[in-house]
């Protein structure tokens, strides 16, 4: 098994933690952990329990080391697509997934896995991890969810990644916005479990609408995503969740 789903019961709603474990090839991506991937967090997007997931990976190497080379070196135009596209589907599974999903990242987190990780909401990374888009380097381009770089590091940091496949360290994918937090590696649990819980503490349905809201700024013209934000705002006081949370805080 590629892809381990562990679920835990809290009293504020379930947490799951999916965790790659191929570290004996850097937790390399081939088809078969993409597919278990994309299945998993597809079979999440149904629980109205869920509060948070958490995207982890097996050892202290790597977060993955990308796309499997070995499986990649066999390819024709054919095979192609269909192997990219299993990326894809991981990445849009992942931001189809109506919570927060917050990336651990300790150790190389290269190419594919630096999509993946860019479609997670939040990236929490140690201070030993390392960041590369190395496709330039092995005679393919840096596609389908690379596109979100220039939106989390700006045009000129996207450009500099994908166009020379050089790496940079964690404090650099910090400084970019790439990571939000950065930490000592025996800091990471701690830290993963800190951005979890302020998920935990926040209304549930708030964090939801906040997600959906985030997905159509990415796309909608700046007064579109405004009275989308207005929408939004009138529509959570049609459930009982701000008034409790507010007299919850008056109350304090």
């Amino acid at each position: 098994m590629t892809v381990r789903v562990q679920t835990e019961e809290r009293a504020a709603g379930r947490v799951v933690r999916l965790e790659i474990d191929r570290r004996d090839r850097a937790n390399a991506l081939d088809s078969a952990t993409l597919s278990a991937l994309a299945e998993a967090f597809e079979a999440l997007a149904a629980d109205t329990g869920l509060r948070c997931a958490v995207l982890a990976s097996a050892g202290e190497r790597a977060f993955s080391g990308g796309a499997d080379v070995a499986e990649m070196a066999d390819l024709d135009a054919d095979r192609a697509g269909p192997f990219i596209g299993r990326i894809h589907r991981v990445c849009r599974s992942i931001r189809d997934l109506p919570v927060p999903v917050v990336a651990r990242i300790q150790g190389a987190c290269l190419g594919g896995a630096m999509e993946i990780a860019a479609a997670c909401d939040l990236r929490v990374a140690s201070e030993a991890a390392r960041f590369a888009m190395p496709e330039v380097r092995i005679g393919i381009p840096s596609v389908v969810e690379a596109a979100l770089l220039p939106r989390l590091v700006g045009w000129g940091a996207a450009a500099d990644l994908v166009l020379t496949g050089d790496p940079i360290d964690a404090a650099a994918a910090h400084r970019l916005g790439f990571v939000q937090r950065l930490v000592p590696p025996g800091g990471l649990d701690a830290a993963v479990e800190a951005v979890v819980g302020s998920i935990l503490a926040s209304g549930p349905t708030a964090v939801r609408q906040q997600k959906r809201l985030l997905r159509a700024w990415e796309r909608l013209p700046l007064d579109a995503a405004i009275e989308a934000g207005i929408t939004a705002f009138v529509e959570s006081w049609e459930g009982e969740e701000p008034r409790r949370m507010m007299a919850a805080a008056l109350h304090r």
